[in-house]
């Protein structure tokens, strides 16, 4: 038998133990494992070969686990599982979410502040996050001003959408290859995007964009490389998401968006995937 594989991961037990036995009910060798991280609950392939009919399984499941199909295989089975969502607020489970992703938390935090800041009309961060054109820069030597519009926004929906992503994608970034290899794709994007954007349209933008479709990236593009590290976006999500990409360009939102950084972004955070499972790939010298 080959060695399992784990193919998602859930923070509860039920959508775990629901999704084995659905598996097992499709004739797909699988098991319920648990461990102490965060997404403690994971359904693992015993069959490699398993892999793709498995990953779809899994896409459809997270889509819509109270279809009445996961509930008749357990009673098939034998078994009983409820689904019940936890509405209720864990201060002490935000507390180990800040403390297991620090990162994560830091530049949700620095935005949010950043933003607060200018609400109450303080607005010298922005002055001195603001990217400047590539001349000036060269001649003021301010270069964290190529960083800065990353953590900068200008509406509540804007920093919004932002940071409930970043929240989201980097987390399970951070939990899974370690703050080091986040916070080199956070500068890799917010660098690369922010001076594409700068190039493309002038210094007038700003927001966290371009790195949250990193990250949408990185994970989108893990999740065909090597789904057995557990990192996957579902396709309606992904789709979601390069629609909005395409409806930036065609210019008729109310709002004008920084579509070369949005665009730049995503091709550095598929490049960043593809970086990690080559390094995943090399032998370690000693």
């Amino acid at each position: 038998m080959s060695t399992p594989h784990k193919l998602v991961a859930f923070s509860k037990e039920q959508p775990a133990r629901l999704l084995t036995i659905y598996l097992k009910e499709q004739g797909i060798q699988a098991e319920y494992h648990y461990s102490t991280n965060e997404y403690s609950h994971a359904v693992m392939l015993l069959q490699e070969f398993d892999q793709i009919k498995a990953k779809q399984l899994a896409e459809e499941f997270v889509l819509n686990p109270n279809n009445e199909k996961y509930q008749t295989a357990a009673w098939q089975s034998g078994e009983t599982v409820n689904l019940i969502a936890d509405k209720s607020f864990s201060a002490a489970k935000t507390l180990y979410d800040l403390k297991q992703a620090p990162f994560t938390s830091s530049i949700l935090a620095i935005c949010l502040l950043i933003y607060l800041l200018a609400m109450l009309g303080v607005s010298a961060p922005y002055v001195w996050l603001k990217i400047q054109p590539i001349g000036m820069l060269v001649d003021t030597g301010q270069w964290w001003r190529v960083l800065g519009p990353a953590l900068i926004h200008f509406s509540v929906l804007h920093i919004a959408f932002n940071l409930l992503w970043w929240w989201s994608l980097g987390k399970q970034i951070e939990k899974t290859f370690g703050i080091s290899s986040l916070l080199m794709l956070f500068v890799f994007s917010a660098v690369v995007s922010n001076i594409a954007q700068l190039l493309v349209s002038g210094p007038n933008f700003g927001g966290l964009s371009g790195v949250v479709y990193a990250l949408v990236g990185c994970v989108w593009w893990l999740g065909w490389l090597k789904p057995s590290w557990g990192l996957s976006l579902p396709k309606p999500i992904v789709v979601f998401l390069l629609v909005w990409l395409v409806v930036g360009y065609i210019d008729i939102l109310p709002v004008q968006m920084a579509n070369t950084a949005h665009t730049v972004g995503l091709i550095c955070g598929c490049l960043f995937a593809w970086f990690l499972v080559s390094r995943a790939k090399s032998p370690r010298t000693l």
